[in-house]
C-alpha cells in the first residue's frame, strides 16, 4: 500500500514539474523494486549493482542512472540544425586529405533540409569564413566554395574554432541544435594551442549550448587537446587512421546532429539520508553533501546515456530495505518547446544470506562499471607512457584486462571478453612497439568513448 501510494505520490509531483522534498519511507521485501516516473517521453531509469547487500557494515555500491530517449515522432517535424563545419587547411592536409574532407562537408551539406543553416570556416596561419552562416538551400553555389578550398600553412586551430562558434551565434536564440565538426590533421601552433586552452574553450561553448564534435585524421594531431574540447562541450571525437573514412564519419555524425531529442539535459542525483555519494565514475559534474548534478547537452534518439556514481551505504539488519537514492532528469524537447522532466528511484536489501546476494548482482550496471574503470585504466597507460614508464603502463592496461576477463566468465557476458580480448591486445601491441602514436590515439579515443557513451 506504501508503494502504490508513494508511486500516485510521485506521478502527480512529476507531472506538476516539482521535486518534492523529503522520502517516503519505500520499504518493501521486494530489494530490487524500482519507481521510474516520466512527465515526458526520455524514461529515467535508476539501478544498483547489486539489489542485495550484507548486512552489518558500510558497504560501497554503484549507482546508475541511465536516461532512455525515444525515438523522434514521426509526425512532427524535426528541429532545425546549426551546422558550422570548421576544416584544417593548412599544408599537412594538401593531396587526399583535403579532397576528403572536402567531400565529406559536400556530403553533409547534401543531407541537410531547406530550413536547416550551414556555415564553413577554414583554417591555416588564420581563420576565414567561406560560406556564411545560412539556409542549406544554395547547394550549387556552396559546394563550388568548399570545392575551392586549397591548403597551405600553419594550424591556427583556436581561431578556427572561435570563428565556427561566430557564425553559430549569429542565430543562437532560435531553437536550433547547434554543432560544429572540427577536423585537424595537424598540432595547433598559432595562437593557444594547449588541451587546457581548447578545454576552456569547449566549456564556453557548451554554456550556450554549442557542442563541437572532433575529428583527427592521421598520426600527427593533438588527441589530448581535440578530446579535451569534445569533452567540455558534449560533443563526439573521432580518429580516422585514413582520409578515406572521411565520408563516412560525417555521416555518422550528422546522423546524430539530425536525430536530437531533447537539449539542454540536467541531471540531479538525490541520495538518501545517511547514504554519501563519493565519486562520479567516466563524466564530470559536482557533488554537493548528498546532491550530485550533472548536465549534457543532447541526447539522440533511441540512444541511452548514464550517470555512475559510488556511494557509501550504512549497514543494517538482515531482511531491512532502505532508500538509496531518486534521479530527476530535466530537459527541453525541441519538438514541444516545452520542459520536460522525468523521475526515477531505486532501493536496496540487506541480507545475511550469501547466495541472495550473489544471485542479486546486476550484470548491465556492473558491465558499465567495469567498462568505465577499464576507460580510466587506458588513460592512465597513457599517462605512465608519457612519463618513460612503458612496463607499468603495460601493466596497468593488462590487470584491467585480466579483470574484465575473470568477470566475463563469471558472468558469462560477450562484452566484457571482448574488452578483455581487445585491451590485451592493446598491452601486447605496446609491449612489441611502443606507445606509437596510432596505438596513443587509439586508447585515447577509444577511452573518451566508453566514458560517453558514443
Amino acid at each position: 500500500m506504501k508503494k502504490e501510494y508513494a508511486a500516485y505520490v510521485w506521478k502527480w509531483v512529476a507531472v506538476a514539474g516539482i521535486i518534492l522534498a523529503g522520502w517516503y519511507g519505500l520499504n518493501t521485501a521486494q530489494a530490487d523494486a524500482r519507481d521510474t516516473v516520466a512527465t515526458g517521453e526520455v524514461q529515467c531509469r535508476v539501478e544498483l549493482d547489486r539489489a542485495v547487500l550484507p548486512a552489518g557494515g558500510t558497504q560501497r555500491a554503484i549507482v546508475k542512472v541511465t536516461l532512455d530517449p525515444p525515438l523522434p515522432p514521426e509526425s512532427i517535424g524535426r528541429p532545425p540544425v546549426n551546422l558550422a563545419i570548421v576544416l584544417d587547411r593548412s599544408g599537412s592536409m594538401a593531396g587526399d586529405k583535403l579532397r576528403k574532407a572536402k567531400e565529406a562537408a559536400i556530403e553533409a551539406l547534401r543531407r541537410l533540409g531547406p530550413e536547416d543553416l550551414f556555415s564553413v570556416v577554414v583554417y591555416d596561419h588564420n581563420a576565414a569564413t567561406i560560406v556564411p552562416a545560412q539556409r542549406a538551400k544554395n547547394i550549387e553555389w556552396i559546394e563550388g566554395r568548399i570545392r575551392s578550398i586549397r591548403a597551405g600553412g600553419n594550424t591556427a586551430l583556436f581561431s578556427g574554432v572561435s570563428q565556427g562558434a561566430s557564425e553559430v551565434r549569429k542565430h543562437l536564440d532560435s531553437d536550433y541544435v547547434h554543432r560544429i565538426i572540427l577536423l585537424s590533421d595537424g598540432r595547433a601552433n598559432v595562437g593557444p594551442s594547449s588541451p587546457a586552452d581548447l578545454g576552456r574553450l569547449g566549456a564556453a561553448l557548451s554554456k550556450e549550448h554549442i557542442s563541437v564534435t572532433t575529428v583527427g585524421v592521421g598520426y600527427d594531431y593533438n588527441e589530448d587537446l581535440m578530446t579535451r574540447l569534445s569533452g567540455n562541450s558534449d560533443g563526439n571525437a573521432y580518429f580516422v587512421e585514413s582520409s578515406q573514412d572521411l565520408p563516412h564519419i560525417f555521416a555518422k555524425e550528422l546522423g546524430d546532429v539530425l536525430n536530437v531529442v531533447a537539449q539542454r539535459v540536467r541531471v540531479i542525483i538525490e541520495c538518501a539520508e545517511g547514504i554519501r555519494p563519493l565519486r562520479i565514475i567516466g563524466r564530470d559534474g559536482r557533488i554537493r553533501d548528498r546532491a550530485v548534478e550533472l548536465s549534457l547537452n543532447q541526447l539522440y534518439g533511441g540512444k541511452e546515456k548514464y550517470v555512475l556514481v559510488e556511494v557509501e551505504i550504512p549497514g543494517h539488519a538482515g531482511g531491512h530495505t532502505v532508500d538509496v537514492a531518486r534521479a530527476t532528469v530535466y530537459y527541453a524537447d525541441p519538438f514541444t518547446r516545452r520542459n520536460e522532466s522525468a523521475s526515477g528511484h531505486t532501493m536496496v536489501q540487506f541480507s545475511d544470506d550469501s547466495d541472495k546476494i550473489r544471485q542479486s548482482v546486476n550484470i548491465g550496471v556492473t558491465r558499465e562499471y567495469h567498462l568505465n574503470l577499464n576507460a580510466i585504466a587506458q588513460e592512465k597507460a597513457i599517462s605512465l607512457s608519457d612519463k618513460g614508464k612503458k612496463d607499468e603502463a603495460i601493466r596497468e592496461l593488462k590487470k584491467s584486462g585480466s579483470e574484465l576477463r575473470r568477470l566475463g566468465k563469471e558472468y558469462k557476458d560477450k562484452t566484457l571478453l571482448h574488452e578483455a580480448e581487445k585491451i590485451e591486445a592493446q598491452a601486447a601491441r605496446i609491449d612489441q612497439e611502443g606507445m606509437t602514436s596510432k596505438y596513443r590515439k587509439s586508447l585515447r579515443t577509444d577511452s573518451y568513448q566508453k566514458k560517453t557513451q558514443q
